[in-house]
């Protein structure tokens, strides 16, 4: 599931309208039937075009772009495409996805500190033994394979701290979305 929202053309900070969608694992996003083209109860105009995800920080486009009751594509995959903010996106073997790891939905990515990601995986295993797997749909399942894990291999901590740039865990990573 994703939120796509589309923002006033004269003020990105302005969300027009919202709605959820299917992104599907080839990171096409299509409409709840799993097949459609997104459709948005809005006149044609231009609009930014943010999309989030449920632990993700999400991104907008850098433009307003003109939408019409015709079908218009956004890729936000490709890495043309122009994007809102500084390194909004993660570049992976040449697809650009969105940053992981948002467990608390502050649109920022914190690996230490007050109100970090990681210590919110933790508390979903219990808190206790940190080798405990949670399994099921999860906000704190990180790295999306249906597992919460604060240890061992392919653990959603270690995402985290990837996403702040793994060197420094103090670092954060903020959305780049008014």
């Amino acid at each position: 599931w994703v939120v796509v929202e589309l923002r006033d053309k004269n003020n990105n900070a302005s969300v027009v309208t919202s709605r959820a969608a299917l992104l599907q694992r080839d990171g096409d996003v299509v409409d709840l039937d799993g097949t459609s083209a997104v459709t948005m109860a809005t006149g044609d105009d231009q609009y930014f075009v943010a999309v989030r995800h449920r632990n993700h920080l999400g991104s907008m486009t850098a433009s307003a772009i003109a939408l019409s009751s015709s079908t218009t594509s956004i890729d936000l995959t490709a890495p043309g495409t122009a994007t809102y903010g500084t390194n909004a996106r993660r570049n992976v073997s040449g697809t650009m996805t969105h940053w992981t790891g948002d467990v608390t939905f502050d649109d920022q990515v914190k690996y230490a500190g007050s109100g970090n990601d990681r210590d919110a995986v933790l508390t979903v295993i219990g808190g206790s033994v940190p080798t405990t797997v949670v399994t099921g749909y999860n906000s704190a399942d990180v790295n999306m394979d249906a597992q919460v894990k604060y240890a061992g291999s392919l653990n959603d901590r270690d995402r985290i701290l990837q996403t702040i740039g793994g060197s420094v865990p103090t670092a954060v990573k903020v959305e780049q979305i008014p």
